[in-house]
């Protein structure tokens, strides 16, 4: 019996480390980060931000985390579809740069025109990308559409950004161009600064923006332009955001349709005198007036005339805003969780 015993014992202590060997393994493997460190003055391990990307292994399932040092990084980046995770971190969010100055109607190499998706400064194609305290610029100037940032991958994360340029500077672009997404598109941005002239926020992704600054610069004239997908719950989110600028009084919009299901919604926003009384803008597309969704709820300051906007945005109820949860929002089908 005491020998039945002791074996039992033996078999219980062996099953339990096994389980702590499995546990500590899948600890290890979730929570393991590869580091690379950018510098220009070459004391880091790469120079430049690209050569950094390029060294990230394809479909890992680990972050790898680049570090970038204090400079201005003059590059045309892209991360491909195949990256595993990656984490930018800037070393200082005024001083670590990464800029570019190419344009729509540029000529590359083949001598036709880059176009919008083309002139991007940084193209983020892989999924479960993040950033933290990095300028992203195109600084091409007044010269139409000039994008500092494209994002297609999904669940991509930036905290305490700023988004430099002047027209089309933020390009959320999703599933652009079809009709049927054949998957979600997602992302978050939390303490961002974003600035511009025209549609500088736009594109089909669902986005979160939670406590930033949107400033409409000089000559500005539409904050936002999303394409939302017809069968998209939520399209653009602004949350406790402060809606200011340099424009001249009364002379932009929150938004306009650049595709017919546009969403657009602010949430508790302190919207300045920048804005126009009647606040949203048909693209002189009477059609879309009926399939957009354009939305406010508790705006505050000068330029938060609910009485004013045009007849066919909203004003939310409290309940209704309640559904303008992040969870709600960027959860999606995986059931995604911010961390």
């Amino acid at each position: 019996m005491e020998r039945l015993k002791t074996k039992s014992l033996l078999l219980l202590f062996s099953f339990i480390l096994v389980l702590i060997c499995i546990n500590s393994f899948n600890i290890d493997h979730i929570d393991s980060e590869k580091v690379y460190t950018v510098s220009q003055d070459g004391k880091g391990d790469f120079k430049t931000v690209q050569d950094a990307v390029n060294a990230v292994g394809d479909e890992l399932n680990i972050k790898t985390k680049i570090f970038i040092k204090k400079g201005t990084y003059r590059e045309k980046i892209t991360i491909p579809a195949t990256k595993g995770a990656i984490y930018l971190e800037g070393e200082s969010l005024t001083e670590t740069i990464i800029v570019n100055d190419d344009f729509a109607s540029k000529k590359n190499s083949a001598g036709k025109e880059m176009g919008t998706t083309g002139s991007s400064t940084i193209f983020i194609f892989s999924d479960n990308f993040s950033a933290k305290k990095i300028t992203f610029q195109n600084d091409a100037g007044k010269v139409g559409q000039a994008v500092a940032v494209l994002v297609t991958g999904d669940k991509a994360i930036f905290e305490n950004c700023r988004f430099l340029g002047f027209q089309d500077t933020l390009y959320l672009k999703g599933e652009q161009d079809v009709p049927t997404p054949k998957r979600e598109i997602r992302h978050y941005f939390k303490n961002c600064y974003i600035e511009g002239t025209t549609d500088f926020i736009f594109g089909a992704a669902t986005a979160v923006f939670e406590d930033c600054t949107i400033f409409a610069k000089e000559s500005a004239t539409y904050l936002t332009a999303a394409s939302t997908p017809e069968n998209a719950k939520f399209g653009f989110v602004f949350m406790n955001c402060k809606i200011k600028g340099e424009a001249r009084p009364e002379s932009v919009y929150l938004g306009r349709p650049w595709r017919p299901f546009a969403k657009t919604v602010f949430i508790n926003c302190a919207i300045d005198n920048t804005i126009k009384p009647e606040g949203w803008h048909n693209w002189k597309k009477t059609e879309a007036e009926k399939t957009s969704f354009y939305a406010e709820y508790n705006s505050k300051g000068i330029g938060a005339n609910a009485e004013k906007r045009v007849s066919w945005s909203h004003q939310l109820t409290k309940e209704q805003s309640k559904e303008y949860q992040i969870k709600n929002i960027l959860s999606g089908k995986d059931n995604w969780v911010l961390k």
